[in-house]
């Protein structure tokens, strides 16, 4: 398809309501609403998900067009997020999605979102490359932890998941056992950077192939501290940087593991990271300190890449707009959706 092609992506699948405006694939404007009143839950609540997405969305595509200096009837096509995730929360923009592509004429793409998370090493960017494929990408988030074999921008072979927990929910509740708010993955990882990684040891998963588990080092990580206050109350005020160090070391070290057995396994050489846990940095020195030491390409995403945003979803529409790879209105959204 000739000529320069706008998109606009529109994200919902969880707390974030984001839209993004790509021109080919680059990014004009990418958007974000964040919802503060989970805080107070220490949790995402769905049903009230899905009401700040119906207050946030109108606001948040108008700003999205208005950054990009464009108007509604110059796009060329609206890609949404169908799944997987919360249903509620998909559901408020897959219809706004429909409503507006219907009225505009233009085509309407339906996104997967853990295939956004890995394409969004496609954007243009200056601040990054972009990998070469065939590349492999662990793709960790607080619902999801995998590794993917990206053939193209349409291929995707699932060479390992979690079969349990995935790791963003193994940080946020060892934040939440130590009494830090939620999200809790990026104060673990503030608070890291103060303490000893070899300060505590928890138990292990020891699972097969490529997949993961990561209930088991939850409690492993629940027990120590419930021990440890017992014999002293004001444990974890006294630990709170080793206990952070500790369990985000082990974390991102069973990640990096398998990733490294993937490698091992396929030969591929371009090795990528994706999805809200790409941003914590332990696992970032790490992808990195693995490339240089065995003559790998990697690929860390720009940190506004990293946690759910409305760009990502724009690139797959890109990509789905170049084959004409259209949806249709009346499919309807996914909570659970195999990449």
């Amino acid at each position: 398809m000739d000529g320069q092609k706008y998109i606009l992506g529109i994200e919902s699948s969880c707390d974030d309501t984001s839209a993004a405006v790509l021109v080919d694939r680059r990014v004009l404007s990418n958007v974000t609403a964040n919802q503060d009143i989970h805080r107070e839950y220490g949790g995402v609540v769905p049903e009230l998900a899905s009401r700040a997405h119906q207050e946030n969305i109108v606001p948040v595509i108008d700003q999205a067009l208005k950054k990009a200096g464009i108007t509604a009837n110059q796009l060329d096509g609206i890609a949404y997020t169908k799944g997987p995730g919360l249903l509620g929360a998909l559901l408020v923009g897959g219809a706004f999605a429909k409503s507006m592509a219907q009225s505009l004429d233009i085509p309407l793409y339906d996104v997967h979102h853990m295939r956004a998370h890995i394409l969004a090493h496609m954007i243009e960017n200056v601040d990054s490359r972009n990998p070469e494929f065939p590349f492999l990408c662990l793709t960790v988030s607080g619902g999801h932890t995998q590794i993917v074999r990206v053939d193209s921008p349409y291929d995707f072979v699932l060479l390992g998941q979690t079969i349990d927990d995935a790791a963003g929910e193994a940080f946020d509740k060892a934040a939440k056992i130590m009494g830090l708010p939620y999200p809790g993955g990026p104060l673990i990882d503030k608070y890291a950077k103060s303490g000893n990684p070899n300060a505590f040891t928890f138990g292990r998963p020891n699972i097969p192939d490529l997949n993961f588990s990561f209930s088991g080092l939850k409690t492993s990580f629940l027990y120590t501290v419930q021990n440890n206050q017992q014999k002293d109350s004001d444990f974890v005020t006294k630990n709170l940087n080793d206990l952070a160090a500790s369990i985000q070391f082990t974390i991102v070290d069973i990640l990096m593991e398998k990733l490294e057995r993937a490698v091992e396994k396929t030969g591929i050489d371009h090795i990528a990271i994706a999805g809200g846990v790409s941003a914590n940095s332990e696992l970032r020195n790490r992808i990195v300190s693995f490339g240089k030491k065995h003559g790998k390409q990697t690929y860390i995403p720009p940190f506004s890449y990293c946690t759910d945003n409305g760009a990502m979803i724009g690139i797959v529409g890109w990509y789905n707009h170049q084959r004409g790879l259209s949806g249709k209105l009346d499919e309807g959204s996914l909570a659970r959706w195999e990449i």
